[in-house]
């Protein structure tokens, strides 16, 4: 059973910076790329980051590139999402993912998943 537990969430001033942690489990961590999306509350979820399993290249949407950073730990089997000069607009619940795809042939972002954590609640105070 795949299983993604994410941490690291928590109550941070604008400007701030938070790192969020997806410990992963029941999979063959270097089959899947790995990505981190958000949901705000009336909003649709978005995808926001995602790391290739293949080379480990990663792609950001436009609303955190520059300000967040996704890493993984192969031998610990984690992903981490390192946010960096957080804006009351990244408040949102934001999920780990399992992804097959981190783009679509044209380079844009692929916002399917396979699997998700339950999330971690992330809000930014101005």
């Amino acid at each position: 059973e795949v299983q993604l537990v994410e941490s690291g969430g928590g109550l941070v001033q604008a400007g701030g910076a938070l790192t969020l942690s997806c410990a992963t489990s029941g999979f063959t961590f270097d089959t899947y790329s790995m990505g981190w999306s958000r949901q705000a509350p009336g909003q649709e979820r978005e995808g926001i980051a995602c790391i290739r399993n293949t080379d480990g290249s990663t792609i950001y949407a436009d609303s955190v590139k520059g300000r967040f950073t996704i890493s993984t730990d192969n031998a610990k089997h984690t992903v981490s999402l390192k946010m960096d000069r957080l804006k009351p607009e990244d408040t949102a619940v934001y999920y780990c993912e399992t992804k097959a795809l981190c783009t679509y042939p044209n380079g844009n972002y692929y916002p399917g998943y396979d699997d998700w954590g339950q999330g971690t609640q992330v809000t930014v105070t101005s």
